[in-house]
């Protein structure tokens, strides 16, 4: 299923060295799907804002994504949230990124960039993003 939001009046998005304009609307994929293991419902969403990208996944992930410098955040893992540093003001918001993704075939490749730990993570909607990427 695919929904367009009209946005509030045009903002500035700043990360740190690059700023982006507020997107005209927000586009949101979402796919149900019946967990293997469990049985329970489960839900995985892709939603575009202009350069950022979230998604969730069926495990119960959640990140924030740029594509266009390769920067992730991690905002939930199985379900349970992580915090992230980011400053809002009025008129834009900085996230401090803590690393770096790559996709790899069906394999999501994250890097954090304080411990250099690489996690390779198979399952997440890696064609979706790719598609992502491409706009």
């Amino acid at each position: 299923m695919k929904t367009s939001i009209a946005s509030p009046p045009q903002r500035s998005i700043q990360q740190i060295g690059q700023s982006y304009a507020q997107p005209p609307s927000v586009s949101t994929r979402r796919r149900d799907s019946l967990h293997p293991a469990t049985g329970s419902r489960s839900r995985r969403t892709i939603v575009t804002a202009d350069q950022l990208v979230l998604f969730s996944t069926e495990t119960g992930d959640a990140w924030l994504l740029d594509p266009s410098d390769h920067v992730a955040a991690r905002l939930a893992r199985d379900g349970d949230p992580e915090s992230i540093a980011f400053e809002e003001t009025d008129t834009s918001f900085q996230i401090a990124w803590p690393g770096n993704y790559r996709l790899d075939g069906p394999a999501f490749v994250y890097t954090d960039r304080q411990s250099r730990r690489v996690s390779t993570i198979i399952g997440h909607p890696t064609q979706l993003l790719a598609a992502a990427e491409r706009r």
